[in-house]
């Protein structure tokens, strides 16, 4: 389900993940949690574990949240 309203949310890779990690300095455990059961990852096949990537809009540019 895609609403107008509901920022964009990208399931990561693997190696996408350990880049994030990487550049962060931060481990899974230090990111911020997500419900399985919001709206926004319906159709993603998400799994505990998996990192998602937030996009929302701030004004005319995306800002990325983990």
């Amino acid at each position: 389900m895609q609403h107008i309203l509901q920022p964009k949310h990208i399931k990561l890779k693997k190696e996408e993940t350990d880049k994030l990690l990487k550049k962060y300095n931060v481990t899974k455990e230090q990111l911020p949690k997500i419900k399985i059961n919001d709206p926004g990852l319906e159709g993603l096949n998400v799994e505990k574990g998996d990192v998602i990537k937030i996009l929302r809009k701030s004004g005319e540019k995306e800002v990325e949240y983990f």
